[in-house]
């Protein structure tokens, strides 16, 4: 059972951020105080692009604290990893690695219940905010792409809340299988494997798409 402390919360708001105007809330601030988590997220969180971020599915991104000296090693002069948020993420914490977490896995965390709905894909907005080319690809390459996570009930968290694990329906479906298969190039004779995910009702319905794209390809 995973039993871990949530480190740090945190939330943004859309700012300009890419070289033709474009917005995004990527850039995120650590909160101190409790927050009600919605359905829709954290109190006073907002996405600049709703179409790819942001909804039900991806109420709350949980990045693993432990992915941050992988970073920091490969990027020395990239200053945003200095701190936990650099990934645009909600939640930092230890023992939440794509690997210990499993698709569905059900987490209490201060007042609230959450499920895992998948991991992140990752975008073109990780390049720009490191001012590296290659950090989607590493992303992809590696499978450190966090998880995101659905709101089941609604409540207060605060950083120091406790994320304890409920339930794991799907003990063979870690992250970072998952992720393999829908973003890492990984489906080749994995048929049946997608034709299931692409019905699961735990994922989140993107990736299910996807799924069932893969399974026909």
């Amino acid at each position: 059972m995973i039993r871990t402390l949530l480190d740090h919360v945190l939330t943004g708001t859309p700012k300009v951020f890419g070289d033709d105007g474009e917005m995004s809330a990527i850039a995120k601030n650590m909160i101190d105080r409790s927050l009600m988590l919605g359905f829709e997220g954290l109190e006073g969180n907002q996405v600049a692009d709703p179409l790819h971020h942001g909804g039900r599915d991806k109420a709350i991104h949980l990045y693993p604290a432990e992915h941050y000296q992988f970073w920091q090693d490969k990027y020395p002069d990239v200053s945003v990893l200095g701190l936990p948020g650099a990934f645009g993420e909600n939640f930092s914490c230890k023992g939440m690695t794509e690997s210990e977490v499993c698709l569905g896995d059900i987490f209490r965390i201060g007042e609230a219940l959450i499920e895992c709905s998948h991991a992140r894909q990752p975008c073109w907005k990780l390049n720009h905010r490191f001012g590296k080319s290659d950090v989607l690809k590493t992303v992809v390459k590696t499978g450190k792409s966090g998880s995101y996570f659905r709101v089941l009930e609604e409540g207060l968290v605060q950083a120091g809340d406790e994320l304890i694990q409920q339930e794991q329906p799907m003990p063979d479906w870690p992250l970072d299988r998952l992720f393999g298969l829908i973003v890492g190039g990984q489906h080749k004779g994995q048929g049946a494997e997608l034709k299931a995910l692409s019905g699961n009702p735990a994922l989140a319905k993107s990736w299910r798409i996807r799924a069932a794209q893969l399974a026909g390809a």
